[in-house]
């Protein structure tokens, strides 16, 4: 078995033959094929070529340029394309599908039903493959993130008082539903920050990004869709917050404050029907 690469994962590795299958790359053995198909135009041998790695129906590692949908270690929502009494086949990107083992299986999967699952190493058959079961792998005993941070979110379920949410594939935190300005689904991904480390490690969450720089994000697009309507958009503090969400994808709160500071900077007038953008002398 291959030691020097990291199946389910990118590698870059070099082009040690070219066959007509395809070429092989150097994993320090025999070689692992990346076959023709996937094979970038005027390839030669020596070429470094950034491959993803993974095992074809035989157990053969396969080299690919096809970029799946995640990688080993990845909490992704995946779509079922086949069932069986084993388990099922997901599409995550690649010409041959990822299997979930029947043990790995929470839910009653049906083909085109869409799952939530974790990319991981089958110890059985040392391939790659897909869980549902998550709770193993998240823990916030010992926490890797602080407040303020940055963070990658995942949707994982509802409950009564928002979303739970996974963060940065390791910790579960939530997402208050009056933290929430826009329809979310189980699997959206998105960025966020920490908002509090609580008790016993609880994390909340909002989406977005923190404080100002927030701010200027949100103030680009409003000049943005300013300059695309003649100058002139029919919003203002009286507005309700449907009206803003439908059309800016923001909560009136920060449309609030992003336009107060648009105003202060002297690029946006308010009129006693919307805002209109301050002409250039």
């Amino acid at each position: 078995m291959v030691s020097m690469v990291r199946m389910g994962e990118y590698n870059l590795l070099k082009v040690s033959k070219v066959k007509d299958m395809g070429v092989f790359m150097d994993d320090g053995a025999e070689g692992i094929l990346m076959p023709k198909r996937f094979v970038p135009a005027n390839t030669r041998i020596g070429d470094q070529i950034n491959v993803f790695l993974y095992h074809d129906g035989e157990g053969r590692p396969i080299a690919t340029t096809q970029k799946p949908f995640g990688v080993l270690g990845d909490i992704v929502k995946l779509r079922a394309v086949d069932v069986t009494p084993q388990g099922a086949f997901l599409d995550w990107g690649l010409m041959k599908d990822l299997f979930i083992p029947k043990s790995g299986m929470i839910s009653f999967m049906r083909p085109m039903g869409e799952y939530l699952v974790k990319i991981v190493m089958d110890e059985q058959t040392g391939r790659v493959a897909a869980t549902e079961k998550l709770e193993r792998y998240l823990s916030n005993d010992l926490l890797t993130v602080i407040e303020n941070e940055e963070v990658d979110i995942l949707v994982y379920r509802q409950t009564e008082i928002g979303y739970e949410v996974i963060i940065n594939n390791k910790h579960k935190g939530i997402l208050h539903a009056n933290e929430i300005f826009r329809p979310i689904e189980i699997g959206d991904r998105f960025r966020g920050f920490i908002k509090n480390v609580l008790h016993e490690n609880k994390l909340d969450v909002i989406a977005g990004k923190q404080g100002y720089q927030r701010v200027e994000d949100e103030a680009e697009k409003i000049l943005r869709l300013l300059g695309e309507n003649d100058g002139y958009l029919p919003y203002h503090d009286k507005s309700s917050p449907e009206e803003i969400y439908e059309f800016f994808k923001i909560s009136k709160k920060t449309f609030k404050m992003t336009t107060g500071n648009l105003y202060k900077q002297h690029k946006i007038l308010f009129t006693k029907t919307g805002i209109q953008l301050v002409e250039k002398p």
